[in-house]
């Protein structure tokens, strides 16, 4: 079958099609024949070598993806054979097949196609989990929301409208402020062309909660924003750019690293959390019982995950570039034929 196979690190050029073995799943496993496949700014950072949460090499990359389980192993009831399904996992999904266990397959919503359905659990599990779950926001609430365009951002936002907060979400340029702002946002500003933190202070008198995914002085102007009682979840850095062979970005990249200190959270009472939705997966009642409260909320609001862009299999090294370039809006997928 075809995959991509990972066996060095490097630019998005490495990303190419090659000719793998068919997997077989073994006791308690599912294989998928995956119709998409969600993209990631993890897996960009996993190409690099700068992912922690990575296998050895060689691997096939992919978190996520959708389409029909078409093989059970031993100990799966074969009931599920022919199952549309959203698959979650650590790796291997930039490819025709998967195979995980089978509570990483998990039935897709009846209201989502493929494309909907390989858009899904990333990016709304770890915007509801870091939101929902953690920061536990409310409805009266002011969400300010970093790279609001972007998967988890566009979700995040899609969710706390629907929740009937404030929400801010910050952006780079006048095509994503639009976007954001059709999906519910109640602001929409340029992060890059306006001292933002001040036009919020005009527009707010701070705010509740922050989904903080970018870093560096973005991060510390977001923590001055908080109110009293105020949540700060981190959930991602963009602005890492980290490169091995060039000692000066060591110290950028260290210096821009979201920090905690004590005595000036205690000033205003204020909480720090941090999330990763990988390592939920480690603990698969609460993982499933948070999926489920996210399922219940999407169905009742009716919440659809937005498409961006789908490449073929084959040009994932156009996706990752797309998604480096900052131009991105919404999911972007690979398609396999």
């Amino acid at each position: 079958m075809k995959a991509i196979l990972l066996a060095q690190k490097g630019g998005p050029e490495i990303l190419k099609i090659t000719e793998v073995p068919e997997p077989t799943p073994g006791k308690g496993e599912v294989r998928v024949k995956l119709h998409y496949a969600g993209v990631n700014y993890a897996e960009i950072l996993s190409r690099k070598g700068l992912y922690g949460w990575k296998p050895k090499n060689a691997y096939t990359p992919g978190m996520e993806g959708s389409g029909i389980i078409d093989a059970v192993g031993p100990g799966v009831d074969e009931i599920r054979l022919g199952q549309r399904v959203m698959v979650g996992t650590k790796f291997g999904c930039y490819a025709e097949k998967v195979v995980v266990p089978a509570h990483q397959a998990i039935p897709a919503l009846d209201q989502f196609d493929m494309k909907e359905s390989a858009s899904f659990l990333v990016n709304y599990m770890t915007a509801w989990v870091a939101l929902f779950e953690m920061a536990k926001v409310k409805p009266e609430e002011t969400v300010l929301i970093t790279a609001a365009a972007g998967g988890v951002g566009s979700a995040a936002v899609q969710l706390c409208a629907k929740l009937g907060c404030t929400v801010i979400g910050l952006a780079s340029n006048q095509e994503k402020l639009e976007f954001i702002k059709n999906l519910g946002a109640t602001y929409a500003i340029n992060y890059k062309q306006t001292d933002y933190d001040q036009q919020i202070k005009k527009l707010t008198d701070g705010v509740d909660v922050v989904l903080e995914m970018v870093g560096g002085d973005i991060y510390k102007k977001n923590l001055n924003l908080l109110r009293f009682f105020g949540r700060i979840v981190v959930a991602g850095f963009a602005s890492f750019n980290l490169k091995k062979w060039n000692p000066f970005s060591w110290y950028k990249t260290y210096k821009d690293l979201p920090r905690i200190d004590i005595a000036t959270m205690s000033h205003k009472s204020i909480g720090i959390f941090a999330f990763h939705l990988g390592y939920l997966l480690k603990d698969i009642k609460r993982t499933m019982d948070c999926f489920f409260r996210l399922r219940e909320f999407v169905s009742l609001h009716d919440i659809r995950p937005v498409i961006g862009k789908i490449f073929p299999l084959e040009h994932a090294a156009d996706a990752h570039r797309y998604i480096e370039s900052r131009k991105s809006m919404g999911k972007v997928l690979l398609k396999m034929d």
